[in-house]
């Protein structure tokens, strides 16, 4: 092992301890030793124990550990500190200006173990209340992590609208009047993004000619028929050339999921792809099948419901008439409550509801009892202010361990809706989890199951559940799931949405909005639900003011 490797596990094994909470001098005495191995002028895999422990600042313990890596290669009491670190916060020590102190707050005390996590919470205005996290650090915290997933390859499909967009323009000024269109799961609204794709009408060699001389397009490959290039050094393109006589057929093709194209063509075996058409629309014509969006092209239930003539009528975003689940500077939330009402009635949309964290999310700044009336008082005072627009009081209430909600019947009487949702203790089993998730819903004061898998795209996985007995347990106690808009969540994921229906269950688009910029995430929302047929009629936060009302008041009366 060579002396630069052997510094890094030091260096590695002192941010580790740090991290882990050991006493400073020992995390200082293994950098310090890392720092001076890096700079010693000889080989130290050929000197014995006496002379490694000789060199200042290294010592007879630490000489130990450099003489069991030169021999073995490994450091056990390191391989113990890395068995017990999760793998997010190995990749949050990747992060530049992140240190060990700051990441030991981030796990420990905010029970954050990714850096989508992390970005999320930032996003939430929350490391702001803890030590050493002013409102200055947690913005540069932000720009960084932003700045690290930026640089993996994969993207949410909220982040890579701009980018695909801006590819587009940029390519149509290239190749001007070649017919170059996007196409794949960018334009099926896929909730990740590996790689932007296009078709363009042009011989693969003078595609591949123009974009090399570009500069930023890196060639890597041609296979079966499809160009692959690295654009920027990190972000996938693949081109699909074709003749310009057979645009239309490629562009349809390469826009439907395979499992799509695999059943169109059993379903419809006459229609002609040959002949050249204006539009895709041709070949629904010649099935016979009203047009399938390009969001619905995931699999054979479209067709199938394209045959009966049953499409959905898909949710647009106009669809949505109120702004259910945002917070504000009340619990972590960026702006007052008349400021996200006053942005509401700019949007157009027909009332707000506040639902700010609850007691037991003290790293949200949550509402205790007293600063719940009080909170109430001044939702009251806004609503005679901002007539006909209304503001309804509701509470994020944390799920508790047990699946006990977070304040006692005559707090939640208070409100008028609750939105139950699980923020801490996320690794559960099954049966943990269902356990949990189902007494929430039994619940006579829960509306809205919030988020319900707790998961964050690209960052963290959602907790196990038995979707089929959820929902049936919804509709059953009549509780409404959330489809959280935020780009990072979509949760309730669109491919429940189907399942949901079956079961009558009302599911509902939310931003989860923490700034004036966060309600717009319903747009997102909007998106993924077409993508599981969501029409309007499914939609809680389509209800204008006067039937939200109204729904209101049966949920009060449902038992």
């Amino acid at each position: 092992m060579t002396n630069a490797a052997l510094s890094d596990q030091l260096n590695l094994y002192s941010k580790l301890m740090d991290i882990h909470g050991e006493n400073d001098f020992k995390v200082k005495s293994y950098a310090n030793a890392a720092f001076q191995l890096d700079r010693y002028p000889n080989e130290l895999s050929a000197l014995t124990l006496e002379q490694i422990a000789g060199i200042r600042g290294i010592g007879k313990s630490i000489a130990q550990d450099v003489s069991a890596l030169i021999q073995t290669n490994e450091l056990p009491s390191l391989n113990l500190l890395l068995q017990n670190t999760p793998a997010g916060i190995l990749e949050l020590m990747k992060i530049k200006g992140i240190g060990p102190k700051k990441i030991r707050t981030i796990w420990k005390e905010l029970q954050i173990e990714t850096p989508g996590e992390l970005l999320y919470a930032c996003n939430e205005n929350r490391l702001i209340h803890y030590k050493g996290f002013g409102a200055k650090t947690q913005k540069t915290i932000q720009e960084a992590v932003e700045f690290f997933l930026a640089n993996q390859g994969r993207y949410l499909y909220a982040t890579m609208i701009p980018i695909a967009q801006g590819l587009k323009r940029h390519l149509e000024n290239m190749f001007s009047e070649i017919p170059l269109e996007l196409t794949g799961a960018f334009i099926r609204q896929e909730d990740i993004i590996d790689q932007v794709e296009f078709v363009i009408a042009l011989d693969p060699d003078l595609i591949i000619e123009a974009l090399e001389q570009e500069g930023n397009f890196e060639f890597q490959r041609e296979e079966a028929g499809t160009l692959y290039f690295l654009f920027d050094g990190k972000l996938h393109i693949e081109i699909t050339p074709c003749d310009e006589e057979q645009f239309v057929s490629t562009l349809f093709f390469t826009t439907n999921s395979s499992a799509f194209n695999e059943c169109f063509q059993e379903e419809f075996p006459d229609v002609d792809y040959t002949i050249p058409v204006a539009s895709e629309e041709t070949y629904f014509e010649q099935a016979n099948i009203p047009y399938i969006p390009p969001c619905l092209r995931n699999d054979s239930l479209s067709v199938e419901l394209a045959k009966e003539d049953n499409l959905p009528e898909l949710i647009q975003p106009n669809d949505v008439m109120g702004v259910i689940h945002n917070h504000s500077t009340w619990s972590d939330g960026e702006e007052t409550i008349e400021a996200m009402a006053n942005e509401c009635i700019r949007l157009g949309y027909e009332y707000l509801v506040m639902s700010d964290h609850s007691v037991t999310s003290f790293y949200a700044n949550g509402l205790s009892v007293d600063r719940i009336y009080q909170q109430h008082e001044e939702i009251d005072r806004l609503n005679e202010k901002l007539f006909p627009f209304k503001i309804f009081k509701s509470i994020e209430c944390d799920i508790l361990s047990e699946g006990q909600l977070d304040y006692s019947d005559d707090v939640l009487a208070s409100f008028d809706l609750v939105i139950a949702s699980i923020h801490q203790n996320l690794n559960m089993t099954e049966e943990k989890a269902m356990k949990r998730i189902l007494r929430a819903i039994e619940n006579p004061f829960t509306t809205i199951l919030g988020h319900p898998t707790g998961r964050l795209l690209l960052s963290r996985k959602g907790y196990p559940l038995n979707f089929e007995e959820v929902l049936q347990h919804c509709a059953k106690h009549k509780v409404v799931v959330e489809i959280n808009a935020n780009p990072r969540r979509l949760d309730l994921d669109w491919t429940f949405i189907q399942l949901a229906k079956k079961y009558n269950v009302l599911l509902s688009i939310n931003p989860d909005a923490h700034s004036l910029k966060g309600i717009q995430d319903i747009g997102y929302g909007v998106l993924a639900a077409q993508k599981g047929g969501l029409t309007q009629q499914d939609n809680l936060s389509s209800l204008p003011l006067t039937s939200f009302e109204q729904f209101l008041h049966a949920q009060k009366n449902k038992y």
